[in-house]
C-alpha cells in the first residue's frame, strides 16, 4: 500500500493536543479533507491504533492555519474535532485550548515575523468568524516555550500565552442568551444556555442529584445521569439556533455547584458525552459569563452581587481552575461583555510528516 506523506505539526495547546496544518497542504475540498484527517487520526476507532489520535476528544483535535482572510488579523485558523468512534469531522465549534498554539505554529511555518521579544499574532477564527490576540514571548526573534506559567491539567511551566478575545458573545448561536432567557425549563431542570465563545448550558448538580464534586469517571459511568443530560441537550439545542445538534459537539453540558476551593464556582463539563478532565478554553469563558448575568443558574450558584466589580474569576474544574479576566457592565439591565481574557500555554512537540493511504488521497 502506498501513502502520502503530509507536512504536519504536533503541538500541545493549553490541555489538548493536536495535529496543526497549513490550509495549502492539506486538500481544499472538505469531504476529501475530512477523510484525510479521519486516517490521519485513524479515527473511527476507540483506540484510534491505527492513527495519530489519542483515545480521546481532548487529543483527536486539528489546526488548520493559514494567510488571513480578514483585514484586521494576521493568519486564519479553522479548528476541527475530529471524532473518535465514528467516521467524523465537526468543524461547528471553535477550540481555545488549541488557538494557544496557533501564534507559535504560525511564526515558526513563517507566516508571521516574530519581534525581539513579544510578538502578537491576530487570529481570524473561522468556526465562529471572531478575532483573538496572543501574545507570544519570542526573545531574539524566536519562539520561546520554556518559562515559569503553571496552568491545572499540565505537568510544570512553560512559557505564558496570553489570549484576548474581541467580539465572541453569540459568536456561534447569534446571542449572548441564545434563547433570549437568562433561564430556561427543560425537562423540569432550570438551565442557563449561554454563548460568549461556545455554546454552553448551565446547569445546577444538585438538581440532577449530584454533588458537583464527583470524579469525571463516576459521572462517565452513570448511564442514567448523561441519558438525562443529553435528552435536555437535544432539546435545548433548536433553542439555542444550534438546529438538531444529535450529530453536533456543541452545545457543552455543564453541571456546576458551589466553589470549594476559593474560586467562584465548580464545574463538570461533559464536552458532549465524555467529561473534561478539566474545562475548556471558551467553556470556562462561557461559565464565568454566566455567573456574572442576572438571573442566571451560574450567578444564582456563585452568589456575585456586583457584577461591575468583578476583573477576574476562577473557574474551578476536577483538576483545578481556570481564571477569566472580564470587563462587564450592565447595560439597561442586561449584561454586556467587554473583553474576556485568558492564560494558556503550548509546546511543540514534533514537525514532519504524517502518513495517509494513497487510496484516501494521493496528494497535490
Amino acid at each position: 500500500m502506498t501513502q502520502t506523506a503530509i507536512p504536519c505539526t504536533v503541538m500541545r495547546g493549553g490541555t489538548s493536543k493536536g495535529l496543526y496544518f497549513r490550509f495549502r497542504d492539506l486538500p481544499s475540498d472538505i469531504a476529501t479533507r475530512d477523510a484525510v484527517l479521519l486516517a490521519a487520526m485513524g479515527s473511527p476507532d476507540l483506540r484510534q491504533i491505527d492513527g495519530m489520535g489519542g483515545a480521546h476528544p481532548l487529543t483527536s483535535k486539528v489546526a488548520l492555519v493559514g494567510p488571513s482572510t480578514h483585514p484586521d488579523a494576521d493568519v486564519d485558523y479553522l479548528f476541527l474535532q475530529v471524532v473518535v468512534d465514528e467516521a467524523r469531522v465537526d468543524a461547528g465549534q471553535n477550540c481555545g485550548n488549541l488557538l494557544a498554539g496557533v501564534g507559535p505554529f504560525a511564526i515558526e511555518e513563517g507566516m508571521v515575523a516574530a519581534s525581539d521579544g513579544v510578538t502578537t499574532v491576530r487570529i481570524n477564527m473561522l468556526n465562529t468568524q471572531s478575532l483573538a490576540a496572543a501574545a507570544i514571548e519570542t526573545p531574539g526573534g524566536r519562539v520561546r516555550y520554556d518559562g515559569q506559567t503553571r496552568i491545572d491539567g499540565v505537568p510544570g511551566t512553560a512559557a505564558p500565552i496570553p489570549i484576548d478575545f474581541m467580539d465572541v458573545a453569540g459568536s456561534s448561536c447569534g446571542a449572548l442568551l441564545p434563547t433570549g432567557n437568562a433561564r430556561d425549563m427543560i425537562d423540569g431542570i432550570p438551565v442557563t444556555a449561554i454563548d460568549n465563545g461556545m455554546p454552553v448550558v448551565v446547569m445546577r448538580a444538585s438538581d440532577f442529584g449530584k454533588t458537583g464534586y464527583e470524579t469525571p469517571e463516576e459521572l462517565e459511568t452513570d448511564t442514567d445521569l448523561k441519558a438525562r443530560v443529553e435528552a435536555i441537550r437535544l432539546k435545548i439545542g433548536p433553542l439555542m439556533n444550534l438546529g438538531d445538534v444529535a450529530k453536533k459537539t456543541v452545545p457543552k453540558m455543564c453541571l456546576v455547584a458551589p466553589a470549594r476551593n476559593g474560586g467562584a464556582i465548580s464545574t463538570r463539563n461533559f464536552i458532549p458525552h465524555r467529561v473534561h478532565e478539566a474545562i475548556g478554553v471558551f467553556g470556562a469563558v462561557s461559565v464565568a459569563t454566566a455567573c456574572v448575568t442576572p438571573g442566571s443558574v451560574g450567578a444564582e450558584v456563585a452568589g456575585i452581587s456586583d457584577v461591575e466589580a468583578v476583573s477576574s474569576l476562577d473557574v474551578e474544574h476536577p483538576t483545578g481552575f481556570f481564571t477569566v479576566a472580564m470587563d462587564v457592565s450592565m447595560v439597561g439591565g442586561s449584561i454586556e461583555v467587554r473583553r474576556s481574557a485568558l492564560l494558556r500555554t503550548a509546546r511543540r512537540l514534533m514537525r514532519g510528516e504524517v502518513y495517509v493511504p494513497s487510496q484516501v488521497w494521493a496528494g497535490q
